[in-house]
């Protein structure tokens, strides 16, 4: 678990600090902050809007007596997203984009699904 947080917490702000360098010294340091910002501007709008989809189907779900699991589900993705799409940086907005776009959320959500299968299992 160590290992996992030092690699969280150091390592990826480390690749995201280089990749921000590399890619101000190409296109130029305004340029890559503008797009930062963008991109933060833009994941905002996407995770309200893919927030109140969410929330529109939870209701939907409860209306007709079924548990919204899915859309709860959903609804941890739009929220890990918009946090990473609030991280400066070009990987985290890319990972963070996509939890929030449906077509590829749910390729992540069945890899989550399995992974927390598989931890209940051990336990």
């Amino acid at each position: 678990m160590l290992v996992k947080l030092l690699f969280l917490f150091t390592v990826i702000p480390l690749l995201e600090l280089w990749l921000l360098i590399e890619v101000g010294r190409i296109i130029g340091t305004w340029l890559t902050i503008s797009i930062v910002a963008l991109t933060g501007f833009l994941g905002v709008l996407l995770a309200r809007s893919q927030g109140v989809r969410v929330l529109f189907n939870m209701r939907a779900e409860l209306r007709q007596g079924r548990l919204p699991t899915d859309e709860l589900l959903n609804g941890v993705c739009i929220l890990v997203g918009g946090a990473f799409l609030l991280t400066p940086g070009l990987l985290t907005d890319l990972f963070g984009f996509s939890l929030l776009i449906p077509l590829t959320r749910n390729p992540i959500k069945k890899v989550v699904v399995r992974l927390i299968r598989k931890m209940f299992k051990v336990i």
